[in-house]
């Protein structure tokens, strides 16, 4: 039943950068803490720290995009999309090696040198700029270059134009050449790729010279590939929407409404629209209406003709889609904002689909996951059902993430956690679903590693305390990779969590300030096995 959608929207506060989210608690039950933030040494000793209400270092506003690569130097090759039997995330430019690279927005650099993949493998090195256009946080990313080329390092702010590095070939490249990328949502925050070419088109030159002069680099791209955005972000059996998984009438709409902003998915579209209505157009007893059950007070908010054929209506699979991704992507700049500011704790993902239930007013009420009455009969299985749903719908890989192995064991659950490497610690964030408010805290991290290495098969609670209570207790000389290691004990339990990566070493998001590495084990830490 969704008859508590006609409550007006509560409005979202506007998008803040580098705030420190208050502790979350469960997806369906509120947990009293978090895990405490610590910080390992090299020798392995740890101390405690509080947490830091300092914001994190500020990020301006991005002047207009440029091209990164002068015209005339470099020619276009490759497009977005799939290629070679998978997502090609970016686009390619190809030139002598040495060529210069610029940086397309004013930003600061977050990753500069080796992309973590190995020699010979994936980008080897690679630059991410992250920045913030129209308010929202985006990052540019820069590939291939040789160590020797990268001419920034993490932390320098740099301008649109700058010169940031010279085109190499490194890791898994066919020859010299950039590979760019547009992350909106940040690359290392959980965004979404999207094709660069809609952003540059038009864009000017380093030098300031028109990007539309003859032999620029737009004019090669649009000689060598349209560019059609019509069908959302990627093309059929890319993005993150399993191809064949949804009636052929949604799939360019789930495509299209999934990628409004970095918190949701075609994947979580698709899953609330079977829960809703399993894809059919229906009238409920509350008087809910058509794919994606809107009452007709907030539909007169979020309904547009979408599909173009002179009407809005709820029967309309394109209209009804895009109204409810709008409506999803508000419900979550609420929710963060107000996890942010500490009024709510819980798992964002999932009080994004409580709040589509029940609406946002009843979860900022609540503080969190509403319960009584009609919140604990219908709105949480409610949000069990949608989350089950997600894994139907969802392509493993489909935004770069992780694809778990079979036969791979705790691996995978290491393998997890360190595509995140770099990403900031944030008391408070992450989940099942991913990293939240730009970062993830120690038990956040740990509970996505597992859903992720499971396929959501296993989710584990979200505290360090909580998570203790899962498993059985090994001794720390016979753990494994993908064993959760406890430390930072006090009354109540453990106050940090990590997961062994073999030969005394951890995967961990330590405390404010730090970010996702691996680390020794700490002295005072006890082994569990899931």
């Amino acid at each position: 039943m969704t008859a508590r959608r006609l409550t007006a929207p509560v409005l979202a506060a506007s998008f803040t950068i580098g705030l420190a989210s208050a502790c979350t608690g469960g997806a369906i039950i509120d947990l009293p803490k978090p895990c405490r933030p610590v910080h390992s040494d090299s020798g392995g000793t740890r101390a405690e720290s509080t947490p830091d209400d300092r914001p994190a270092a500020a990020l301006t506003l991005s002047g207009p995009i440029q091209q990164p690569t002068e015209p005339g130097t470099t020619t276009f090759t490759s497009g977005f999309g799939p290629r070679w039997g998978a997502m090609h995330k970016g686009i390619d430019f190809a030139g002598p090696v040495g060529t210069p690279i610029y940086a397309a927005l004013d930003g600061l650099v977050a990753a500069a040198g080796s992309s973590g993949e190995g020699p010979g493998v994936g980008f080897e090195n690679w630059i991410i700029i992250d920045s913030v256009v129209d308010g929202r946080p985006v990052s540019t990313v820069y590939g291939h270059m040789y160590a020797n080329g990268i001419h920034v390092t993490p932390g320098q702010t740099v301008k649109a134009g700058d010169h940031i590095a010279g085109i190499g070939n490194a890791g898994g490249s066919t020859g010299p050449h950039l590979h760019f990328e547009y992350w909106d949502g940040g690359r290392l925050q959980g965004g979404t790729a999207i094709d660069p070419t809609t952003k540059l088109g038009g864009a000017p030159a380093p030098s300031g010279q028109d990007a539309s002069a003859p032999g620029s680099n737009i004019d090669l791209m649009a000689a060598s590939t349209p560019v059609d955005c019509g069908k959302g972000f990627g093309t059929p059996g890319g993005g993150d929407l399993k191809p064949g998984s949804v009636p052929p009438a949604f799939e360019e709409w789930f495509r299209k409404g999934g990628s409004l902003c970095p918190q949701i998915s075609p994947a979580l579209l698709a899953a609330d629209t079977k829960a809703e209505s399993n894809f059919r157009a229906v009238t409920s007893p509350a008087g809910a209406r058509g794919y994606t059950q809107f009452m007709d007070g907030t539909w007169a908010v979020y309904g547009r003709d979408d599909n173009g054929n002179g009407r809005i209506s709820q029967s309309d699979v394109g209209d009804a889609v895009m109204a409810q991704g709008r409506y999803f992507c508000e419900i979550a700049r609420s929710v963060d904002s107000w996890i942010a500011d500490g009024s709510v704790k819980g798992d964002p993902l999932s009080l994004y689909i409580a709040s589509y239930n029940a609406g946002e007013g009843a979860i900022k009420q609540a503080g969190g996951m509403p319960s009584g009455g009609d919140y604990s009969s219908e709105t949480r299985p409610y949000v069990q059902k949608v989350l089950s749903y997600i894994p139907e719908f969802e392509q493993p890989g489909g935004r770069g993430e992780f694809v778990p192995s079979p036969t791979a064991g705790g691996s995978n659950v290491v393998e997890a956690a360190s595509q995140y490497f770099g990403t900031p610690y944030v008391w408070g964030g992450g989940g099942a679903g991913g990293p939240s408010a730009g970062g993830f805290d120690c038990s956040g991290l740990t509970q996505y590693a597992y859903a992720r290495a499971t396929g959501g098969k296993t989710v584990l609670p979200r505290t360090s305390e909580q998570q203790w209570t899962v498993g059985t207790e090994i001794p720390l000389s016979e753990a494994k990779p993908g064993d959760l290691v406890f430390g930072s004990w006090e009354a109540g339990g453990p106050g940090h969590v990590g997961i062994y990566a073999g030969n005394g070493q951890m995967v961990h998001a330590p405390t404010t300030g730090d970010v996702v590495k691996q680390a020794p084990v700490m002295a005072d830490m006890r082994a569990r096995r899931m």
